[in-house]
């Protein structure tokens, strides 16, 4: 029976998202700041995926616990993709939000708004003791605005605009986010994953990606 679930994560933004979307009954949601020592990981993966599994795994393997893990990103088609694993990085290494996004902007000035589009991807890993792996997926589409707005959420959030909403995601508020994000589709389908097997941790198969 899964009691505790440990999150692979120190970012204070997505720890207080994942933890309003994943509240499940007799599960306890435990963070990497609860366990001194926990290792660092090096996200050089290639895709988000790999990414996450480096994570969830190698936490997982030092507390003995089952960890959960997600990595994502943005990808702007005008920019092929990019920045995509890059993400976090994008501006460089050791870089802040504002600086992503000064960097995105600047390189987007010149496109037109019917070239802006681009969408959050987010995988999300849950790594078992014993190797088993949950993975999910969620998407959120929109395109980039001409300027950042708005002072919530973190990353992206004030240059990624949501159509139906005519705001962008840090205009909108933690409560409508967690109803339409990347994050939020991910994680609660990785809520009924883990009400389907929390009494079935056994195993070494990595079942049902992406549905």
């Amino acid at each position: 029976m899964i009691k505790e679930i440990v999150l692979a994560t120190k970012n204070s933004g997505k720890l207080k998202e994942i933890k309003e979307i994943l509240k499940i009954d007799g599960i306890r949601i435990s963070t990497v700041l609860d366990f001194a020592g926990c290792p660092e990981v090096e996200e050089d993966g290639s895709t988000f995926e790999e990414n996450a599994l480096k994570k969830a795994k190698a936490v997982c393997e030092f507390t003995g616990k089952p960890a959960l893990s997600d990595d994502s990103g943005l990808e702007v088609t005008a920019l092929g993709m990019m920045p995509g694993v890059k993400s976090a990085r994008f501006a460089g290494p050791g870089c802040s939000y504002e600086e992503n996004n000064t960097k995105l902007l600047k390189l987007m000035e010149k496109i037109p708004e019917s070239k802006r589009d681009a969408r959050f991807v987010c995988v999300a890993l849950l790594y078992l003791p014993g190797g088993r792996q949950e993975v999910t997926e969620g998407t959120c589409k929109g395109y980039i605005s001409k300027e950042s707005r708005g002072e919530g959420g973190f990353g992206y959030d004030p240059v990624f605009i949501l159509p139906e909403y005519g705001k962008t995601m840090a205009e909108l508020g933690l409560e409508i986010k967690n109803k339409v994000s990347h994050r939020a589709e991910a994680f609660k389908k990785m809520a009924e994953r883990i009400k389907k097997c929390s009494t079935h941790i056994h195993g070494h198969v990595s079942i049902g990606k992406y549905p």
